[in-house]
């Protein structure tokens, strides 16, 4: 995929948070209406067929892409929050990150054994929220999980698509 549009448009800022890391920012992605359209259009075409019931957003910037595209493809949305952000019961998932546990939740109504979800998220670099999702929608025990991030950071040697053997994963962007 690696649309030109949307290469121009990330913007890249380096050592943040700390010394030696490259961070993409994705809200310059959001700033333009023609890159949430290639966004939604190339999904879009990744998932046609795919007769995607759920979309999972995570927290929080995908909601947007998430919703923009269950439109296109007439699926429902799950929202993957942070604890006590969901109003009814939940179910969640602790995971472990840098420097500390964190959790997420699903509502516990959200996905039964009928549905085909695609989990959404901005980066595959680390990887812990995004399994955290996975092993969350897993307990719901759907016919099918799809994975698809916006972009996979592969120019640091890092190879977390490997994590996620088990469910089919796409991208769009790959640097």
């Amino acid at each position: 995929m690696n649309n030109p549009y949307l290469l121009e448009h990330l913007r890249s800022i380096p050592d943040f948070p700390i010394k030696g890391i490259n961070f993409r920012d994705v809200t310059t992605l959001f700033k333009d209406a023609k890159c949430l359209k290639i966004m939604t259009n190339e999904l879009y075409d990744l998932y046609k067929d795919k007769w995607i019931t759920k979309i999972v957003g995570i927290e929080s910037r995908w909601f947007v892409v998430a919703s923009t595209l269950a439109y296109q493809l007439w699926a429902w949305i799950v929202l993957a929050r942070k604890p006590w952000k969901l109003p009814a019961k939940t179910i969640s998932e602790t995971y472990e990150k840098e420097y500390w546990t964190d959790s997420i939740e699903i509502h516990e109504d959200a996905i039964n054994e009928d549905d085909i979800v695609l989990l959404h998220d901005d980066l595959l670099a680390t990887w812990g929220t995004m399994k955290a999702v996975e092993n969350l929608v897993k307990k719901f025990h759907p016919k099918k999980i799809y994975i698809n991030f916006l972009i996979e950071i592969t120019d640091e040697g890092l190879h977390w698509r490997d994590i996620f053997w088990d469910s089919e994963l796409t991208t769009l962007i790959k640097i």
